[in-house]
């Protein structure tokens, strides 16, 4: 008896990041929903690991959707790990520098709200 295939269909916030038809077998690993691991057979390319990066996976037939905020595609788990780690802290310093950005503006508004409060 021949294995059913899935469709999966990996979303980012702003592109579809992947696409593949005739997967054999999707396996989704997580640390409680913040970080995980797919991975995701099909005949043409083997295994493929998909680390993920917060967000949901739907189901839905012979249909998987996957739509995370981040997420890099890798066949070796060494080589994945490195990316991510590299990918990842990149992303916190560019988060920080946002905050800290964030943190100003929200500063300056409160006392010109206040300025203007006086007023």
């Amino acid at each position: 008896m021949p294995t059913p295939r899935m469709n999966l269909k990996v979303l980012l916030p702003f592109q579809v990041f992947a696409e593949k038809t005739g997967v054999s077998r999707i396996v989704a690993e997580t640390r409680e929903g913040s970080f995980g691991l797919l991975i995701c057979e099909d005949e043409a390319e083997g295994e493929v690991y998909v680390a993920v990066d917060e967000g949901v996976l739907i189901k839905t037939g012979p249909d998987v959707l996957v739509s995370v905020r981040n997420a890099i595609a890798g066949t070796d788990l060494g080589q994945l790990r490195e990316a991510v780690e590299r990918e990842f802290l990149h992303l916190d310093e560019r988060e920080q520098g946002v905050r800290s950005v964030l943190a100003k503006m929200e500063s300056g508004f409160i006392r010109r709200l206040a300025e203007f409060h006086h007023e």
